[in-house]
């Protein structure tokens, strides 16, 4: 009897160390495909860096008169005052989805008073615009809804910005609405079933993918776009 008993917990032992070794195998293959940019073990979508933090490779410069200079350095993108209004940068490493999609950064205002980060972005057939301190520096909103700019219309908001902090910004576009977020507070929440999307005349060149400023020297980094469910 007791030989029995000897034998059954090392039968017991063995199969709880090959259990062991297989959960753990199966954690190392889902972090695994987490890195390599396939979905995790939970499902959901992994983001597609846009930025290598060393070169502008899938960006282009745009090509807004008068526009400032275009650097990398340290990990991030500065885009420089120029003697004009603009100065930005635009996509042009292939198609970018078009609805039910995330895009998030980081960007800080290093000079200047006004948008440090106007970000396009596609919605459906059209692009719209997220303005981060605008009009003086402080307007947050969606140029256009309906025609109207991001200092007319519902999704105006004010908020102050430091000179050198980086922000955080997420843009999320579903079929029913446009959302956006700085660092952890939402600033826009708009339905745009039926409306009419579009964006500013001037920053036309930035679509379908760009990132702007106007008269202000902004640097922006970590740059990602992630699908989401419909």
């Amino acid at each position: 009897m007791a030989r029995r008993t000897d034998a059954r917990r090392k039968a017991l032992g063995t199969a709880v160390v090959v259990g062991l070794a297989l959960v753990s195998q199966g954690l190392l293959a889902g972090c695994m495909a987490s890195d390599s940019g396939q979905p995790s073990g939970n499902g959901r979508p992994a983001s597609k860096s846009l930025f290598d933090g060393k070169s502008l490779a899938g960006w282009k410069v745009t090509d807004f008169a008068g526009h400032g200079e275009v650097v990398v350095k340290d990990g991030q993108i500065v885009l420089e005052m120029g003697p004009a209004d603009l100065t930005g940068i635009t996509w042009a490493g292939g198609d970018l989805p078009k609805t039910n999609y995330e895009i998030t950064l980081e960007a800080a205002r290093l000079d200047g008073n006004d948008f440090f980060c106007g970000l396009t972005f596609p919605v459906k057939d059209s692009c719209c615009s997220l303005i981060c301190g605008g009009w003086g520096g402080t307007i947050v909103g969606l140029s256009c809804l309906d025609g109207f700019d991001a200092a007319n219309n519902e999704t105006t908001k004010f908020k102050e910005f430091e000179k050198g902090r980086w922000y955080r910004i997420r843009v999320r576009v579903t079929d029913p609405k446009i959302e956006a977020w700085i660092d952890d507070e939402q600033l826009v929440d708009a339905n745009i079933e039926g409306r009419k999307i579009g964006v500013r005349m001037e920053v036309e060149p930035s679509q379908p993918f760009g990132i702007a400023t106007w008269r202000t020297k902004g640097a922006v980094r970590d740059i990602q776009i992630r699908p989401i469910g419909d």
